[in-house]
Order: structure tokens, then C-alpha cells, then sequence
């Protein structure tokens, strides 16, 4: 039920910017380097990351995550936050002077960026989502290895819908289930804003372990019971629900890589 996903941040206070739009690249290891380290390869993510990512004051949060349970094994999620659609194509412009700044050479930039690349193949994919309301935010740093569950789902648009109902619906889902479930760490809304599918409306939960993701569903179940006692009332309440959704989604678990994240606090 509802809507996607998010990156690393904590509970904000009012100082901070509000995170409005997340861009997700997912790319894929390259399979023919030879030399595929897992700490070499954060030790050079994290020179980029330590000198350019966390000194672009227009990118709010960074994430990487790696597969665990995906259509494709070769997957490696980014993931970044910003205030405002012109703060990405600003942080764009900001992470090229910084790179000059810290590679002045050209000669070290061009060895430094083709070291990086070497781990990816050629193809990637980039979506732009914009942040729906219902955040629930990590309550303290997040560790690595956290387990992000990933539910991609579809909107439908039904005749004898409306606003007014969709937000009700929404509201009590999150009141009543994802802020009671303990389980769940963090949980982050999202919708296409720029991308191939129109409908998609993603859901971002975060897990200590899987052994808490498998629970979790369990204590939804309970949550569920406690907040709609009454069977027909919960029943048409699911209908309801149903109707503003294709009945397809997709569902897709990924694991936090520690120690590479900015986040917006």
C-alpha cells in the first residue's frame, strides 16, 4: 500500500533543507575487471565521496547500496537527495569544480576517474522521484548492512476515487502501521517525477536484519488488528485501498554500504 524511497537521512530539525527529489542510478558491476576488490573499490568511492560529494552543499544526501535480492545480480543503487529540482542540475555543475579542485592535475584526474570507472560496466539508468508525504526517519545513524526493502507498486486512477479518500487511506496506514511497527527503522514514500513509468509509486523501508524484515509483515498484521478490530470494517478497508492500485508490484531487497553516505543532518 501507498507509495518510494530514500536514502540516509536522520530526523531533521527546521535549520535543515527538506529533501524534496531523490535521483536513483542504478548501475552494474563490470564483470571483466580482474582486479574487483570490495575495499579497494570503497577506498576509491570514498576519495570522491570524502572531496567532492560531501562538499556539494546542493546534495542534501548520497547512498550506495548493493544487491541482495534482485532480478539482476549486478546491481548497485545510488542514490542522492536534494532541496530543489535546480539543485541537481547545480550539484552537476558543483562536483566538476570540486573534482578540479582536488585532482588540479589533469594527468591524476584522468587516472583517478578511470581507476572508478573500471568497476562498472558501460550501462546505467537514472530516475528522478519526487518525496510524497509519510517519511519516517532513521533515529540514529544507519549501519552497514541495514537491509532497504524496495516495493515498487502502480497507481490506478479510479472513477469513484478522490483525494480526500486516498489521503485518509494514506494517513491512517502510516499512523497505524509503519510508525507502530518498531521493526521498521526508517521508511521512505516516493513518486515518479521524471522517468519511464509514470505510475510508479515506490515504497523504501529499512530493516536491522532479514530476520526483521520477515517479522515485520507479521506485525503489520497485528498493527492492522488493533487499529481496524473490526473484520468487515478492516476488509472494505483493504478494497478501498486496492482500487487506487494496478494489484502488480515488484519487490526487490538491497543491502546499505556503511561508511559511503552523506547524510542531510
Amino acid at each position: 500500500m501507498l507509495l518510494l524511497f530514500s536514502t540516509t537521512t536522520f530526523a531533521q530539525d527546521d535549520t535543515q533543507p527538506e529533501t524534496m527529489y531523490y535521483t536513483v542510478t542504478t548501475m552494474h558491476w563490470n564483470l571483466d575487471y580482474e582486479d574487483w576488490d570490495k575495499d579497494t573499490w570503497i577506498a576509491v568511492q570514498k576519495e570522491y565521496m570524502d572531496n567532492v560529494t560531501m562538499k556539494n552543499e546542493h546534495i542534501l544526501s548520497a547512498s550506495y547500496y548493493f544487491h541482495h535480492t534482485s532480478p539482476d545480480n549486478t546491481e548497485l543503487l545510488y542514490v542522492q537527495g536534494y532541496a530543489s529540482w535546480n539543485a541537481i542540475d547545480k550539484a552537476s555543475d558543483r562536483n566538476g569544480e570540486l573534482a578540479r579542485e582536488h585532482w588540479a592535475d589533469t594527468t591524476a584526474r584522468r587516472e583517478y576517474f578511470t581507476k572508478r570507472n573500471a568497476y562498472y560496466a558501460n550501462k546505467h539508468s537514472d530516475e528522478i522521484y519526487s518525496v510524497t508525504p509519510g517519511t519516517k526517519t532513521f533515529a540514529e545513524a544507519p549501519k552497514d548492512g541495514m537491509i532497504l526493502y524496495v516495493r515498487k507498486s502502480h497507481a490506478a486512477f479510479p472513477s469513484d476515487g478522490s483525494g480526500k479518500e486516498f489521503r485518509e487511506l494514506r494517513d491512517g496506514y502510516l499512523e497505524n502501521i509503519i510508525n507502530k511497527n518498531e521493526l521498521i527503522k526508517a521508511y521512505f514514500p516516493h513518486a515518479h517525477f521524471y522517468g519511464a513509468d509514470s505510475t510508479d509509486r515506490i515504497e523504501a523501508f529499512f530493516f536491522d536484519n532479514l530476520a526483521d524484515f520477515d517479522k515485520h509483515f507479521e506485525r503489520n498484521g497485528e498493527l492492522a488488528k488493533e487499529a481496524w478490530p473490526d473484520e468487515a470494517a478492516r476488509k472494505d478497508r483493504g478494497k478501498r485501498v486496492a482500487k487506487y492500485f494496478s494489484g502488480v508490484h515488484s519487490d526487490a531487497i538491497y543491502t546499505f554500504v556503511g561508511g559511503l553516505n552523506k547524510t542531510n543532518q
